[in-house]
């Protein structure tokens, strides 16, 4: 637990999911309980589609990002709330509602698997609190973008054989020059 301004308020605590506006962070997210609800294209599609909107609403700056079986990661920077909402809110909102909706459509058993005993919800898709780093740096920057580029290649995933093959990931807009994803803005360009 990190504690902001210990001395003066003891109870002021930020979570690690904290962002400010208008900086770059790297981010991840997870499928509650480690589950490979993103395995399907489908549901990265989810993702895709959510991340295109709200940078056409220039709600956020895309970087880079990769989209694993059970996590994400993205550098991304958030430039205003989407209303009295954050945007990494309403994206993790509006993608476990198609979520719950996909599932409810296709394959009603495996939504049993992200029910939730909350008060204010019943499933519950992503784990809470995702983890953002502060990308203060050029160095630490590029550290992150070649750490999310070589994820689909880790030995226990083994999704390609060269990051720019994963179709889900941005390597291929930084190492060929691939355009397939608009919203996709250049890193290099930031520092």
């Amino acid at each position: 637990m990190q504690f902001e301004n210990v001395k003066t308020d003891p109870f002021a605590y930020q979570r690690k999911s904290h962002m400010k506006l208008g900086e770059i962070f790297f981010w991840t997210a997870t499928i509650n309980n480690w589950q490979r609800l993103l395995t399907e294209d489908k549901y990265k599609e989810v993702i895709i589609s959510s991340l295109e909107y709200l940078s056409n609403e220039n709600l956020i700056d895309v970087f880079a990002f990769v989209i694993m079986p059970n996590h994400i990661h993205l550098i991304w920077r958030i430039n205003k709330m989407n209303g009295k909402e954050s945007p990494q809110g309403s994206f993790l909102k509006y993608t476990a509602h198609l979520f719950k909706k996909m599932l409810k459509e296709g394959d009603p058993g495996q939504l049993n698997k992200y029910k939730s005993d909350a008060v204010n919800k019943s499933f519950e898709f992503w784990q809470r609190d995702p983890l953002a780093i502060h990308l203060y740096s050029k160095e630490v920057a590029v550290q992150k973008l070649k750490y999310i580029h070589n994820n689909p290649l880790a030995e226990h995933w083994q999704l390609a054989a060269d990051p720019a093959d994963y179709k889900y990931c941005s390597a291929g807009y930084y190492e060929k020059n691939k355009k397939q994803f608009g919203f996709l803005k250049d890193l290099y360009n930031e520092f």
